[in-house]
């Protein structure tokens, strides 16, 4: 599995700015695994471009202030139902995958019921590609990548002429710091909502080394 870039930002970077920055990072990350995503003997490029699209996913709902609205919107939809499409390929071969570890481990007497149900899955794996390659012209027509780099640059565009990076009254030290929140925004995706706001608002507390509004510890009160 392809392994996402780590991105560096100072806590002082403006937040528009890293905003932007993070999304064209992420936008890279996934159209570089569209090449041969539809091709059946090499499952792990629909996974990764399906993480891929996780990730950018996370980082425009983090960052969803930065953008203008109308293009936001639409930029994200499109996002969503590429990685709707990425998952109609994506389950059927995971499961085709099981059903063969499976069969492996049986005796031989035993496999034609499941070589039935691997021949069924493939059956949906096959429906899976074709949903993936209209979804695919789909992003293509509607220029979804060019999209996303002017989403990124109306956010450049609408910072300050004189924004500098300055330390925060009250913020973190000097220094480097790995921006990672998208990571646990995707994890937290299947949260209910306001457990999901929570974890997001403790990340952010403790990117920006201050106390967060669910106890001293960032965990919440018992």
């Amino acid at each position: 599995m392809a392994k996402q870039k780590d991105i560096d930002s100072t806590p002082w970077e403006p937040y528009a700015r890293a905003g932007a920055r993070i999304v064209r990072v992420r936008t890279r990350e996934l159209f570089s695994h569209a090449a041969s995503v539809l091709d059946t003997e090499d499952i792990e490029r629909v996974h990764d471009m399906r993480v891929a699209s996780r990730r950018l996913r996370a980082v425009l709902e983090i960052f969803a202030a930065c953008f203008p609205k109308a293009e936001y919107r639409s930029v994200l939809r499109d996002v969503k139902r590429l990685a709707d499409a990425l998952g109609e390929r994506r389950d059927p071969d995971v499961h085709i995958a099981a059903m063969q570890a499976f069969a492996a481990d049986l005796a031989a007497v035993n496999r034609p019921g499941i070589e039935r149900l691997t021949e069924d899955l493939r059956g949906r794996q096959a429906r899976g590609n074709e949903i993936l390659a209209a979804e695919l012209e789909r992003v293509r027509e509607r220029d979804l990548h060019g999209r996303l780099i002017a989403l990124c640059d109306a956010a450049d565009a609408a910072l300050p002429a004189d924004s500098a990076e300055e330390p925060l009254a009250g913020g973190a030290a000097d220094g480097e710091v790995t921006v990672a929140a998208e990571d646990a925004a995707a994890d937290e995706s299947q949260m209910p909502g306001g457990a999901a706001d929570a974890a997001v608002a403790v990340a952010a507390a403790d990117l920006a080394g201050a106390p967060s509004d669910n106890g001293a510890d960032g965990r919440g009160a018992a």
